[in-house]
């Protein structure tokens, strides 16, 4: 399942070769994709040039299955326990060592026909029927997961054996949460769950509204401080207590308007961001706010359009906006410090800080380090071959100085700067 390498070698030493050329000389020339894309697509394609300030360089690499392929997904890797978690959306789902890449463990939760004397056959060149995982969390010594399928999975950390498995009624597109050793599962059928983290027991369950139309994505739950934190499809964000799945209270942070459900999808699909006391969320429609977790106060509000996660470090948020604009702003006051508009169009991810930069990924397989206190690009290097099914689609971790990337094809590597 897995295909892994070390340092320069394997499918990054031309890659690498391709980002220094670009770093320094990319002047806008057509690729061989061009004869057959619009005038808009060649322009959205087509990167500035950059005087790169450092280079980046591939730790390792592998293959992790066989990504998301091209389906909507936010599946993204998470480290904790001195281990990096990570899973396809088909089934796989590991553990691996993030210096080196080494696999630990690993599982794979798609389903076989063992009934049919083909079946053994059939898995030579088939992987089974997809497990359509959709979110994988780790808390209290177990990984958590979710599928669209309505699957919740729970493995032991260390060994990745089943601890045990529930169903509920609905797609689950975002990662579960835990604390106070319950579960927290959110789903696109507008019903919050809340799980014995031990014993896999539902203890309670919540409905919500949901409009006539929405986005596919589902907001990410956050679980702290006795309670579990969620944006709404109707523009809201809510606290439900987290031991009894009670709301404790809810905010309107957008407001519905227009003449035509299209116009007035106001989702909140981000994952909500607890700092100091207060939560940063940010609505599909242009708002982005910042909220007393005590009281559901509104304390500012800003017009930023967004389905990406914010990112908050310090004094500062980072915003990537629905048409892949990037800006920094200070956290006490939603005062715009920078905006970074060279990557218009290309569909990034959202912004993860990792020293005195942010990085993004986007739609071509790029990454690019955006430096915190001016918002100039940096550095930048391809993971791909510029083809969309090895795009990066969901934001970079940052894991003992280093930096791991996911393609949509699967391939998850790690990358450090100087």
């Amino acid at each position: 399942m897995f295909h892994h390498t070390q340092g320069q070698k394997g499918r990054f030493t031309r890659a690498i070769g391709i980002a220094l050329a670009l770093s320094v000389t990319l002047s806008g020339c057509s690729t061989v994709t061009d004869w057959f894309s619009d005038d808009e697509e060649i322009e959205i394609r087509r990167l500035d040039p950059i005087n790169a300030q450092f280079t980046p360089r591939v730790n390792w690499d592998l293959d992790l299955g066989k990504g998301v392929d091209d389906y909507f997904s936010r599946l993204r890797p998470v480290y904790a326990y001195n281990k990096l978690f990570a899973a396809d959306r088909h089934g796989v789902v590991a553990a691996l060592e993030p210096d080196t890449g080494k696999v630990i463990w690993q599982k794979n939760f798609a389903t076989f026909n063992n009934d049919s004397m083909w079946s053994g056959i059939s898995r030579l060149w088939e992987s089974g029927v997809s497990a359509k995982i959709g979110g994988i969390a780790v808390a209290e010594r177990m990984v958590f997961i979710g599928t669209e399928n309505g699957d919740v999975i729970a493995l032991d950390e260390a060994t990745g054996e089943l601890a045990w498995q529930a169903s509920v009624p609905g797609e689950i597109l975002a990662a579960p949460a835990a604390d106070s050793g319950i579960l927290v599962v959110n789903t696109g059928a507008g019903v919050l769950f809340g799980f014995d983290t031990r014993s896999g027991e539902q203890v309670w369950r919540h409905e919500s509204d949901t409009p006539p139309l929405t986005l596919r994505g589902i907001s990410t739950p956050i679980a702290s401080n006795g309670g579990a934190l969620l944006g709404t499809p109707t523009g809201k964000l809510q606290v439900n207590l987290i031991e009894t799945g009670v709301l404790a209270w809810e905010t309107q942070v957008a407001t519905p308007s227009g003449a035509t459900e299209l116009e007035r999808i106001v989702d909140i699909d981000t994952t909500p961001v607890l700092f100091g006391g207060t939560v940063y969320t940010v609505a599909y429609n242009g708002t982005l706010a910042a909220i007393e977790l005590r009281s559901g106060r509104i304390v500012w509000k800003r017009e930023y359009a967004a389905y990406r996660n914010l990112s908050v470090e310090g004094n500062r948020i980072y915003v990537v906006d629905n048409n892949s604009h990037v800006y920094a702003l200070d956290r006490r006051n939603g005062v715009e410090l920078w905006s970074q508009s060279g990557l218009k169009g290309r569909s990034l991810t959202a912004a993860e800080p990792a020293g005195d930069n942010v990085i993004v990924g986007d739609n071509w397989g790029f990454l690019h380090w955006i430096n915190k206190d001016s918002g100039e690009i940096v550095s930048r290097m391809a993971l791909g071959d510029d083809d969309e099914d090895e795009s990066v689609y969901v934001a970079p971790l940052s894991v003992n100085g280093n930096v791991i990337a996911v393609t949509r094809d699967g391939v998850i590597a790690s990358i450090s700067t100087p």
